[in-house]
């Protein structure tokens, strides 16, 4: 049994995807999923699974959704390994004064080149600022989340990639959860 963690993009979010995070671990239960434990309204989601290879258990994650709810929901998985790497090798965190509310990690669908940061076209974005690290981009935001068009659905464009973007203090909390 390997313990995954499904990050579903784009629910609960201005009224958009709502899913009920009591009727999300029932459904994933019903689906044949162990251990099912949810985190925020914000779709975080544990699951428990005989599949070993996160892609299978997103896919399968993301039918049982729309099977049951009739929703087009986006899906990355990652494991606890995945996410100890996020967390050792965050580059803004070993900035002196770094304020992690305006620190983010885009979890992608797919690895990347290191030439993919080429894509992005980061310095459009000055003073925010990015790194790609494998399927993985950290964000520093000058401002906040709120007020920079380096967003989810730019990075998804720009590299054909899904994206779903946590905050770094719900990934600190995820992986104290693993």
């Amino acid at each position: 049994m390997k313990t995954h963690l499904a990050l579903l993009r784009g629910i609960n979010v201005s009224g958009h995807n709502m899913i009920k995070m009591d009727v999300l671990k029932k459904l994933l239960e019903s689906a044949g999923f162990q251990n099912v434990r949810t985190y925020i309204q914000s779709g975080n989601v544990f699951v428990d699974s005989e599949e070993e290879h996160g892609a299978s258990v997103g896919f399968k994650i993301k039918q049982e959704i729309f099977k049951e709810l009739g929703l087009e929901v986006p899906v990355v998985v990652i494991s606890k390994e995945d996410l100890e790497a996020c967390y050792k090798n965050n580059p803004y965190l070993i900035e002196k004064e770094s304020d992690t509310k305006k620190l983010y990690v885009a979890f992608l669908s797919k690895e990347l080149q290191g030439s993919a940061i080429n894509d992005l076209k980061i310095s459009q974005f000055k003073p925010d600022d990015a790194t790609i690290d494998k399927s993985r981009i950290y964000i520093k935001y000058a401002v906040g989340a709120g007020k920079t068009r380096l967003d989810q659905k730019y990075i998804e464009k720009k590299l054909n990639v899904v994206a779903t973007i946590r905050n770094w203090n719900t990934v600190s909390t995820l992986l104290e959860m693993f």
